[in-house]
């Protein structure tokens, strides 16, 4: 195999560079669909939103999702093969489930984070599996250390962030959160303006205006969904009509 060829073709052999060619290719999955996320923490909340495309007007929009609940208190956002997300989501929520069972209470973030990149990286050992073509942002409330926000890769790297984004313009919109939450622990405001701020980037860096079926959005420490008073922990995702309340609220600032 000389002069590099072939080794694209091999998920355990090192070109000569040092490359897995495969695992490349799972990156690029992840911009090729063509969908843009955002994660951010706010002081007492997470949020991740993801734009939801509906590519066939015979498709009933609420089976289109990028966005999973994994456990009653950590939810996430997949990027990439839609059909890898839903195999790697129902992969999260048996180990969130099994985790519950074995140890009498709910699975934390960063441990089912970890979890999840262990599986990703094992998954660039063998010869008869090839990498999920997913970038997963997951969030969640903890009763001792607050919001949570985590991501893993296809390579099986996880780590914390106060923002991220995943997607063919992830760069543009990374750039856009640095400025924003340049020197902050974490991004300000209540639950409704760290949305906003969700929304804004993905507005900004896509150069769109958003439509409330055009986007989806989860959240950890939002209002609650009986209507009682009070944040609530659990990971639900907005109603079209809480969505609408939202891009109603960033056009009256503009």
């Amino acid at each position: 195999m000389s002069g590099g060829s072939a080794y694209d073709r091999h998920i355990t052999i090192f070109s000569e560079q040092g490359r897995l060619y495969q695992v490349e290719y799972a990156f690029k999955a992840i911009t090729a669909a063509n969908i843009m996320s955002i994660g951010i923490r706010g002081k007492d909340c997470a949020v991740v939103l993801s734009q939801k495309k509906v590519p066939d007007k015979l498709i009933d929009p609420s089976s289109v999702s990028h966005i999973f609940r994994l456990s009653p208190s950590v939810g996430c956002v997949m990027t990439g093969s839609i059909a890898d997300a839903r195999a790697f989501a129902q992969r999260a929520q048996s180990e969130a489930a099994d985790f519950r069972y074995k140890y009498g209470y709910e699975m934390p973030c960063d441990v089912l984070a970890k979890r999840l990149a262990n599986i990703s990286q094992v998954y660039t050992q063998r010869a008869y599996m090839r990498p999920y073509g997913v970038s997963t942002t997951l969030i969640s409330l903890d009763s001792e250390f607050g919001p949570q926000l985590y991501k893993t890769d296809p390579a099986g790297y996880y780590i914390g962030y106060k923002g991220t984004a995943a997607g063919p313009k992830q760069q543009e919109a990374l750039n856009h959160l640095e400025k924003k939450l340049r020197n902050k622990d974490h991004a300000p405001g209540n639950w409704e303006e760290v949305v906003e701020l969700a929304i804004t980037t993905l507005s900004n860096v896509l150069s769109v205006d958003f439509k409330k079926n055009e986007i989806e959005i989860g959240i950890v420490g939002g209002p609650r969904a009986d209507g009682k008073e009070g944040t609530d922990p659990a990971f639900r995702t907005l109603t079209e009509d809480e969505i609408d309340e939202r891009l109603q609220a960033i056009a009256e600032k503009d």
